[in-house]
């Protein structure tokens, strides 16, 4: 069965570009980039991000409990280490609470983007 995002279209599109809009250190669930576009639900962004994530800061579009995208939790924990990103006590899942963005203005801040990003 083929993917459901195979192909780059404007959804996948809008998707990646919130998710590189996530600053430094936070996260947004994937239901929360689903509601703050207005479009689709956490399966949809899902999908998009496993067809079309690796382009973006994908470790930072996570569960909404906090963990990590599936099969992607070492690399996860350790961009999370060195993005400073609050974790719960057990350091296996980010601290929503504390961590998640709303998509408010990101504060100022210096973000390396992947390669073939800008």
């Amino acid at each position: 069965m083929p993917h459901a995002f195979t192909r780059h279209t404007a959804y996948v599109e809008r998707v990646l570009e919130v998710a590189e809009a996530i600053p430094v250190g936070m996260v947004m669930g994937y239901g929360d980039i689903a509601e703050y576009l207005g479009e689709g639900g956490p399966r949809q962004v899902g999908s998009v991000m496993s067809a079309w994530g690796g382009a973006v800061c994908w470790w930072r579009v996570i569960r909404s409990d906090g963990r990590p995208p599936p099969g992607h939790e070492v690399e996860a924990l350790q961009h999370y280490a060195a993005e400073a990103t609050p974790m719960r006590p057990a350091g296996d899942r980010v601290d929503m609470r504390r961590a998640r963005w709303d998509g408010a203005a990101p504060p100022e801040h210096t973000d390396v983007r992947p390669e073939g990003r800008t």
